[in-house]
């Protein structure tokens, strides 16, 4: 194995990938531990349990979620430069894009389109803990009052017409998610392709 010091991190990248191609339950310790190619005592060492390790693969998932959509809904691009979308509707709109070249990405790199981390792990797991229900729906209430502040901008523009900013980012996020889980379900990425048209619906913008 590697150093004690890099065998906690060895730990949570495996858990993340396992995760995320393959969920939690099927997992054991056992698998996990061999897949980072440490030895099992070294788990118990850096996490009380399996569950524990999820919360830590959410965290960090979450911690590099929120960098990407800060940046994106910021309009700054990935080089740190202007992104070119500085009207609110257009950095919106790079937040799906970017989604659905991510996936893309990932469904080249493995054959398969895995989805959303997130999505994955509440439908599995919302029933079965409690830390770990509570902590997604933190991370999914601040990515609504994300796309919030986004929608509120369009609408001091008047680029949308929906009086809620709130309810209506909490709507685009579900579709979000329904559109990545549709994709994951059928392997197929074109499947968030109609994301931006149904927002602009959604919203009752104006460009629509």
């Amino acid at each position: 194995m590697g150093r004690t010091s890099d065998a906690g991190e060895k730990i949570l990248a495996a858990g993340r990938s396992l995760f995320e191609a393959r969920g939690y339950s099927a997992l054991g310790v056992a698998e996990i531990c061999k897949a980072a190619g440490v030895p099992k005592g070294s788990f118990y060492y850096f996490y009380a349990s399996k569950e524990a390790l999820a919360l830590a693969v959410v965290d960090e998932h979450w911690a590099d979620q929120r960098r990407e959509w800060t940046r994106i809904l910021s309009g700054v691009g990935k080089d740190g430069g202007d992104a070119g979308g500085a009207q609110p509707l257009d950095r919106l709109r790079k937040l799906f894009e970017e989604t659905e070249a991510g996936q893309h990405a990932v469904q080249q790199g493995c054959g398969t389109v895995l989805g959303c981390l997130f999505g994955n792990l509440s439908l599995e797991m919302s029933n079965q803990t409690e830390a770990v229900r509570a902590r997604l729906q933190e991370i999914f209430d601040a990515q609504v009052e994300m796309v919030a502040a986004v929608i509120g901008e369009a609408r001091e523009r008047g680029d949308v017409t929906v009086n809620d900013s709130r309810e209506a980012a909490r709507s685009v996020v579900a579709q979000l998610e329904g559109q990545v889980m549709f994709a994951k379900l059928y392997n197929n990425t074109g499947r968030l392709s109609p994301l931006w048209g149904n927002c602009l619906a959604l919203l009752g913008a104006r460009a629509a």
